[in-house]
């Protein structure tokens, strides 16, 4: 399961709740374009309008930075989540862009409070959140 410490937890928590002052299409605009901008095929698997696509993500994030906690509680919900993203199209290989495009997004947003140990936290989450989708994705 997610090899995350209680201080990770902590860092992540302390770190998501500057993103929860800000405004939701303002990090979704910079997280989404951060990824097209590097990866313009992506582009094309996601709605013209991205209004709903960004209130998805938001809460999404939302949820899972409350739920840290009991991650293990989650496992159901991602294992799902990762299915529904296979039916959408998406591809193994997609995913590491996706993370980087994250971490980028919150060390633009956490500016001088962005650190390794902060950094190291939040790619140890993704990684294991993408880990749990991916191995969901391969069954049927």
């Amino acid at each position: 399961m997610m090899q995350l410490t209680h201080e990770q937890v902590a860092l992540i928590k302390k770190s998501w709740t500057v993103f929860r002052t800000m405004d939701p299409r303002l990090v979704c605009e910079v997280f989404y374009g951060k990824l097209f901008y590097e990866h313009p095929s992506l582009r094309r698997m996601f709605p013209r309008d991205m209004e709903e696509q960004y209130n998805k993500l938001m809460d999404m994030l939302n949820r899972i930075v409350a739920r840290l906690d009991h991650h293990a509680d989650m496992t159901a919900e991602i294992q799902a989540m990762g299915k529904r993203h296979a039916a959408y199209g998406v591809k193994p290989e997609q995913y590491e862009p996706v993370g980087e495009a994250l971490l980028w997004t919150l060390e633009q947003g956490l500016g001088a409070d962005w650190n390794e140990e902060v950094k190291q936290a939040w790619r140890t989450c993704y990684t294991h959140l993408a880990t749990v989708m991916l191995e969901a994705a391969k069954t049927p």
